[in-house]
């Protein structure tokens, strides 16, 4: 519960039977008289005064609390809150915090309502009775299958909080991973996009105003400063339709993205064969096989089961479907470095330490230090990338805006010289 006060910071116990659950905010003055406010879920606001009344607390308004007008819900759960998460619950259970106080800690401290609410539920799941695997099985958007098999795999061994550790370490290391990727991709992407907005506006707004000067000069136009005045007349004229075009273009590839696992296939296929990018987005999806792999058979799930977590982590479905097929190797006795060269797909260097591993019995260990080295090697890239990026970049705008501003004053320039 958040008060003002620290006398009121007592958790208030409700039933938390089968009715659900309202946050409600509340208002009082404690026994010296002194004004408190704060909110706490309960089922209804007569029950919330009474618990409110055994702490000392004399509610004067007890309300639901009112929902934003906009995003009502609260934002998405993102992944940085859920390994945030992993690590405020493997932190308060090592220095010996019983769970259910630690989901209330937790909770409480959120400023995400969709957080807030789950947490809240997951308290009370556990409450009842259940596991925390149990509970976070009922909330597969935010906890993968990853997570619950690890989640189970501790709770079964006895080393919950260590897991959540690791889980920790695990997220934050693939969400530094993919912002690395992303600020690869992203950066070029929307100076290119930009550039070309810039170019539209131009051509619609500006463009035209030109022209009307050159109808006065009574002369022929250069033929670059033509084509960009026949362009300006056209995307004048249908600029609507080609904007409807390139809206509906780009959602009909979202859309089939989505549910089409052959374009998904296709397009991952065809990204690892582009220059630099492609090297990239190789050594990511070994970077988190390896990862994932390593921490999932550290904390004691079987192999095969571990192998079939793993592949949907990779990234992109050409690992995804190689490591299906590891899978298979190895549930029919094959030794994982085996596996892994039958595919064609992992280096050299993969296949032996995943060998080493396996033959002194630490696999795990030896897939972490692969993982470490693809993790650099992403970084490298990206860096690398940026670098020989920038100067395209600056190619591509100077192409398209200098060129068109070149275009518009070469009749001037013609003007000018016919004059001399």
């Amino acid at each position: 519960m958040a008060v003002t006060r620290s006398a009121a910071k007592k958790s208030v116990v409700v039933d938390r039977g089968t009715s659900q659950m309202s946050v409600f905010v509340w208002e009082g003055n404690d026994k010296r008289g002194v004004k408190m406010k704060g909110e706490q879920q309960s089922k209804s606001a007569n029950l919330l005064r009474a618990e409110l009344r055994k702490l000392g607390i004399t509610p004067t308004v007890v309300k639901p609390k009112p929902k934003p007008l906009f995003g009502a819900a609260g934002k998405t759960i993102t992944a940085k809150e859920i390994a945030f998460f992993s690590r405020q619950m493997a932190t308060m259970m090592k220095s010996g915090v019983p769970i259910v106080q630690s989901l209330e800690i937790i909770g409480d401290g959120h400023k995400n309502a969709r957080m807030k609410k789950m947490v809240g539920e997951l308290r009370a799941d556990i409450e009842g009775g259940s596991s925390l695997y149990e509970a976070i099985l009922k909330h597969p958007v935010q906890f993968d299958e990853l997570y619950r098999n690890l989640v189970r795999a501790g709770e079964g061994a006895g080393v919950l909080e260590e897991v959540l550790a690791t889980i920790a370490d695990y997220k934050e290391n693939l969400e530094t991973l993919k912002g690395k990727i992303k600020k690869a991709l992203f950066y070029p992407a929307m100076t290119i996009a930009v550039a070309i907005i810039v170019s539209g506006i131009l051509l619609v707004f500006v463009v035209p105003q030109f022209e009307e000067t050159f109808k006065s000069f009574g002369a022929d136009l250069p033929a670059f400063t033509q084509l960009i005045v026949n362009a300006s007349r056209f995307l004048v004229s249908w600029w609507l339709p080609i904007l409807i075009a390139i809206i509906g273009a780009i959602s009909a590839f979202i859309f089939f993205k989505k549910r089409s696992l052959a374009l998904q296939h296709f397009l991952d296929r065809m990204i690892l064969k582009v220059p630099v990018v492609g090297e990239i987005m190789h050594n990511s999806a070994i970077a988190r096989f390896a990862r994932t792999l390593a921490v999932t058979f550290k904390a004691g799930v079987p192999l095969v089961e571990a192998l079939e977590t793993v592949a949907g982590a990779t990234g992109n479905t050409v690992y995804e479907k190689a490591v299906f097929r590891v899978r298979e190797d190895v549930a029919v006795g094959y030794p994982v470095n085996v596996a892994l060269k039958q595919t064609n797909l992992f280096p050299h260097m993969v296949i032996q330490m995943t060998a080493i591993g396996e033959e002194a019995g630490a696999l795990d260990a030896m897939l972490f230090k692969v993982a470490e080295y693809y993790e650099q090697e992403v970084n490298n890239a990206v860096d690398a990338l940026a670098s020989l990026i920038e100067p395209m970049i600056m190619v591509v705008i100077g192409i398209l805006v200098g060129g068109m501003v070149i275009g518009m004053y070469l009749p001037i320039f013609k003007l000018a010289m016919t004059i001399s």
